[in-house]
């Protein structure tokens, strides 16, 4: 297995971090997780802009799209398989173990792993924890994911693969590494980008291939919504047959079913959309 390390391929054996990274020490660092296709990553364009979004928003440089794109190449080139997942690191680099930054320069890692098919049913749980729709780094696929992982941790205990989140208002915001869509009386729905959610690559382009609208829900619409599905780069539109203790019938249902068949036609037509 090689990796991209700040300008090259490394082995994985001699590919070394410092322990100063800020992005181990505080989380300062920013990352994007994409599917490969065959050695061919899906929709890069859109997101390596989110990636410049996530910088700027956390005041790291613009990364160098060209260096990003080079490494992408070399690393999938360099690990061949038939469905990967290729995530792109970007930290502040080498820094003092507190907040303020060092100058010596960002760090650029991209690593490929092997992957499979999602199902295309599962299960999800809500959690008693909230997003901040107002914080200072809302909207950024940073790598500060702790929370993330203790909800991901709760979900697996109820044999689910998904922790939903409601916002500090008890809107309807994400999960831990997806957004989140409904059905209501045939219509479809997907929380705001103002509720706190990540601007997520699928979601975006479920919007425009299905129409969905982007509606202000509250975390209880779960309880009633005719239909619900995730999504995300490796779960595409994936069908939720429970949330929590409630079993939703007939799943998928035939909006969620239509709009897996449209985002696999179109994503199958087009791998940078």
């Amino acid at each position: 297995m090689k990796l991209w390390l700040d300008g090259g391929l490394r082995d994985i054996e001699s590919a070394r971090v410092s322990v100063f990274d800020h992005g181990l020490t505080v989380g300062d660092g920013i990352f994007e997780t994409l599917k490969a296709v065959h050695g061919r990553p899906f929709a890069l364009t859109r997101h390596l802009d989110r990636l410049t979004r996530s910088a700027r928003g956390l005041g790291l440089p613009d990364p160098d799209l060209d260096e990003v794109r080079r490494a992408c190449t070399a690393v999938l080139d360099a690990n061949p398989m038939p469905l990967g997942r290729l995530r792109i690191t970007y930290t502040g680099g080498h820094g003092p173990l507190g907040s303020d930054r060092g100058e010596h320069g960002t760090t650029l890692v991209v690593a490929v792993g092997e992957s499979a098919r999602r199902p295309d049913t599962t299960a999800v749980i809500t959690v008693p924890w909230t997003r901040n729709e107002r914080g200072a780094v809302t909207g950024l696929k940073t790598t500060s994911y702790a929370e993330n992982v203790v909800a991901l941790a709760r979900a697996r205990e109820q044999d689910a693969s998904e922790a939903l989140f409601g916002n500090t208002v008890g809107r309807l915001c994400e999960g831990t590494g997806s957004n989140v869509f409904v059905v209501l009386d045939g219509e479809l729905h997907t929380p705001p980008l103002a509720s706190g959610c990540l601007a997520g690559v699928t979601r975006a382009l479920v919007v425009e291939w299905t129409g969905a609208k982007e509606t202000d829900l509250p975390l209880d619409v779960l309880e009633s919504a005719d239909e619900i599905f995730l999504t995300s780069t490796l779960r595409d539109v994936q069908a939720v047959l429970r949330v929590d203790d409630r079993q939703l019938p007939g799943v998928p249902g035939p909006v969620t079913a239509k709009a897996m068949r449209v985002f696999d036609e179109r994503a199958g037509d087009d791998l940078d959309p």
